[in-house]
């Protein structure tokens, strides 16, 4: 253990899920339950480990997990929604117990887990760094030291005084981040919160980790932005479905979520089963595929041609939705946003759909150069995010002589393909010259 920060052993976290439990009885059954318990009680006495599956589920969001993490690492944590990344990162915490296995943790530990963790939200900006660092046994006159430093970086100075609950949400991440990487932690636990902030504060938090690296500290980095990870990891951990499936150097560990977890394991199954999800369920999407103009499914998109995403859906108890938004977003394969294309931004918002129907995106002269990139989808129903799929599949982008010339432009070259000409006119004066 000299050597090592962070050390699990067979680490696991069961969560029973209630499946029935907020159901309305009939009197029938109501009246059958309070016969019963007598006996389900008699036989959880004896046999404790029975559930009753009637009633409940269990789901083992992290299940033997081992791993050693030395002094100065910077250990990237991938995988799917539900995965277990989070999970692992709270007991890490210690915010919540496991249900199995052990953790040894050699070192002050700060965390970064999610925008409203950590802080009063009655206390002020300034009341809240005093009170982290004390959290982390910090003294008065170490805080204050690092008081001037930590309002810099949030970028929040006009608005230490003020309780944090007037804060925007970049805000708060902002002065989390500060607190959580200049309060000094030999260890420091970071989720995806960075999606919060703007591309240029992420830029300064990735920097900001690397140097607390070179102190010898250690971070733990949890991601789905992959070139994120590859800038800053040099180690990686993949998980799916609560279990280690990978360890190694982060480029090799990119490579093997991208093929074994992704493409074989997710991309090949239709929408409909896709449990990898998050939403109310208000609006769900059940099938997806593209098609041409002419309504022939394709399998690549030529670029410079006309595509249709179309999305089956169907509604929560065949009741009707308002207020419904779409939008897709495509990333290219470390997981850098190339662009969205939603309702919001052409003001085509549907204010009411049917229980059953398609949503069918059109984009004109598809505009990407050649090359693989990673399609999601977020619905929204009521200004709550109902359905939303990440990484949903594989976008495969071939050359479709975008400017008809026969020229194939590279990834290299550019990542947007613009629609427009050149043209060259002398002035009037050259004019006049040739004229005469």
């Amino acid at each position: 253990m000299n050597d090592t920060v962070i050390k699990t052993e067979n680490l696991g976290k069961l969560y029973h899920i209630a499946s029935s439990v907020n159901r309305s009885k009939t009197f029938r059954e109501a009246l059958t339950d309070l016969t019963l318990m007598p006996f389900r009680s008699l036989r959880n006495f004896f046999s404790p480990s029975v559930s009753d599956q009637r009633e409940t589920d269990y789901i083992w969001a992290l299940k033997n997990v081992s791993f050693e993490i030395k002094p100065g690492e910077v250990v990237g944590i991938i995988g799917r929604n539900g995965a277990g990344k989070s999970t692992l990162l709270k007991i890490l915490s210690r915010i919540t117990e496991p249900t199995e296995g052990r953790v040894r943790l050699r070192g002050r530990v700060g965390s970064l887990l999610e925008v409203g963790t950590g802080f009063h939200s009655e206390l002020t900006g300034e009341e809240n760094i005093y009170l982290s660092g004390t959290i982390l046994g910090m003294s008065s006159n170490e805080i204050s030291r690092k008081f001037g430093e930590i309002v810099s970086f949030a970028e929040v100075q006009k608005f230490i005084h003020t309780p944090v609950k007037h804060y925007s949400s970049g805000m708060y991440m902002r002065l989390a981040f500060a607190v959580a990487t200049h309060l000094e932690p030999e260890i420091l636990l970071v989720d995806e919160v960075l999606a919060v902030g703007d591309a240029l504060f992420q830029t300064k938090c990735l920097a900001q980790m690397g140097k607390i690296t070179r102190e010898g500290r250690t971070v733990l980095y949890v991601s789905h932005n992959m070139a994120a990870i590859g800038s800053v990891c040099q180690r990686c951990i993949v998980l799916d479905e609560g279990k280690i499936q990978y360890d190694g150097g982060t480029f090799d560990a990119i490579q093997f979520y991208e093929t074994s977890i992704l493409q074989r394991k997710y991309f090949h199954k239709s929408l409909s089963e896709r449990k990898d999800r998050t939403g109310t369920g208000e609006v769900k999407l059940v099938s997806f595929h593209i098609e041409n103009d002419a309504g022939e499914r394709i399998e690549t998109i030529p670029n410079g041609q006309n595509v249709r995403f179309v999305f089956g859906y169907q509604t929560e108890d065949e009741r009707e939705a308002e207020n419904v938004e779409f939008n897709i977003v495509v990333e290219n394969q470390l997981g850098e946003l190339v662009f969205q294309f939603g309702t919001r931004f052409t003001g085509e918002g549907f204010p009411r759909i049917h229980p059953r129907g398609l949503i069918i995106g059109r984009i004109e002269r598809f505009p990407l150069v050649p090359g693989r990139y990673k399609l999601s989808v977020y619905l929204t129903s009521g200004s709550k995010a109902s359905d939303y799929v990440l990484e949903l599949t594989n976008l495969d982008v071939v050359d479709g002589d975008f400017y008809g010339s026969g020229y194939q432009v590279y990834e290299n070259e550019s990542t947007i393909l613009v629609s427009g000409t050149w043209s060259c006119h002398p002035t009037d004066g050259d004019k006049a010259a040739h004229s005469s």
